[in-house]
């Protein structure tokens, strides 16, 4: 709302409402109004769930410290959201195809974690809503985000019309016009916007994948159907890692810390995919008009080092499915909107691992039961969190290692945009 106030000043060149033209600053109000709700809001919503009584039942799984969180407060993903939604309510382009995306992926998946920590709180069921129904709410939401991104109009990339090495010089206030989206610029380093199902892929020198090519045994010669296989892919992206999140939000601030290391990624990301200069030089595909994701983001980093300061050991308010699948949906749309989806399995390793550790153990228990007539485990306990808590570490000591290997993470993502 701000940003459309601002613009309309600015028209009528009201002296510093210029500023707010710049995704750069935007972002960084996006950040510290996020953080800011969720430390101020975060308390006065953890003692409403105290008085209500709202609190986490625990399974007795023999772990250290677990009985203790018998009755601490959950639902605390609303905080997220609300830290989430109201910075990019007031700083973003609310016209803008990505972000229409990703207040959908919030509030949907919101939706969906809610009604699981509903039915755990209120209803006393521990199993809360069961996989299958979260698995469809995460599949339509998939249908969705494919359908968009291939369908929409808005939803376009530019690939390199020139050599990387060709960069013309650039005026001060070129550079506001490039680095909000203007697509002026598109031409000259770029072809025109068009629609396309290219992804990228990491360590390789002609980096992009284009989903059409898995088509062509069918004779689909100009990828007229490749969404076929576009929109499944996407919906196996968002289920995978909305999943793997929820199974990562196991201990006090470990969700929370490896997600906000994410989005760092993710936004740095999402910049330069939207910074003609930058796609230039780094010679990856421009997207127009990306950069408001940019301020999404900023958000849910500021959202989510925000709701740390209540979650870290010894939380005193647990985030939920509310804010788990949530989380993990809003890491997947945005990596499939800056087409870097491919490179998941790196920037969400500590995601990958967790669920990796659950498919393994569920699995090798089953084959050995049906083998050995007793199932044997390969972890001591999962997810792989668990695993190290049995092994007798602190929690706290497991957060922060988690933490740290996703900054490790995270870097090597940013650098397989120049590792190929």
């Amino acid at each position: 709302m701000l940003y459309y106030f601002f613009s309309w000043l600015h028209e009528y060149r009201y002296p510093g409402t210029g500023i707010f033209q710049y995704i750069s600053f935007r972002s960084a109000l996006a950040f510290v109004v996020a953080l800011i709700i969720a430390i101020f809001f975060g308390k006065y919503f953890i003692n409403v769930l105290r008085k209500k009584q709202i609190g986490e039942s625990v399974r007795e799984l023999g772990l250290a410290g677990q009985s203790e969180k018998a009755g601490t407060p959950t639902m605390g993903g609303l905080i997220i959201i609300a830290a989430i939604l109201l910075p990019v309510l007031l700083f973003c382009d609310l016209k803008n195809i990505y972000i229409i995306l990703m207040i959908f992926t919030t509030i949907w998946l919101g939706i969906l974690g809610f009604s699981d920590d509903y039915i755990k709180v209120f209803k006393k069921n521990k199993d809360g809503l069961s996989p299958r129904k979260k698995l469809v709410g995460q599949i339509l939401l998939g249908l969705v985000v494919g359908s968009v991104m291939y369908f929409h109009p808005d939803a376009v990339i530019c690939e390199k019309k020139v050599p990387t090495k060709q960069v013309t010089e650039v005026t001060s206030n070129e550079l506001l016009r490039v680095e909000n989206q203007d697509n002026a610029h598109t031409p000259r380093l770029f072809d025109e916007p068009h629609h396309s199902s290219k992804t990228t892929i990491p360590f390789f020198k002609n980096h992009e994948l284009d989903y059409s090519v898995l088509t062509r045994w069918l004779g689909d010669k100009t990828g007229k159907w490749s969404f076929l296989i576009f929109i499944p892919i996407i919906v196996f992206i968002i289920a995978a890692v909305s999943n793997g999140a929820n199974l990562t939000d196991g201990l006090d601030g470990l969700a929370t810390g490896t997600t906000a290391t994410v989005a760092v990624g993710i936004a740095l990301l999402a910049y330069v995919s939207g910074n003609v200069i930058f796609a230039n030089y780094l010679d990856i595909m421009y997207i127009p008009n990306i950069g408001e994701l940019v301020i999404f983001i900023s958000a849910v980093i500021g959202a989510c080092i925000g709701f740390y300061w209540w979650n870290c050991y010894p939380a005193q308010v647990f985030m939920g499915d509310t804010g788990s699948l949530t989380l993990g949906g809003i890491v997947a749309v945005s990596c499939i909107i800056i087409r870097k989806e491919l490179l998941i399995p790196i920037l969400c390793g500590v995601y990958l691992a967790q669920s990796i550790s659950v498919i393994m153990q569920v699995s090798y228990f089953k084959y050995t039961k049906k083998r050995y007539g007793e199932g044997r485990r390969i972890f001591k306990m999962a997810p792989l969190h668990h695993h190290f808590q049995k092994k007798g570490m602190h929690e706290s000591k497991i957060v922060q290692r988690f933490i740290v290997i996703s900054m490790l993470l995270a870097v090597l993502t940013l650098a397989t945009l120049k590792i190929r």
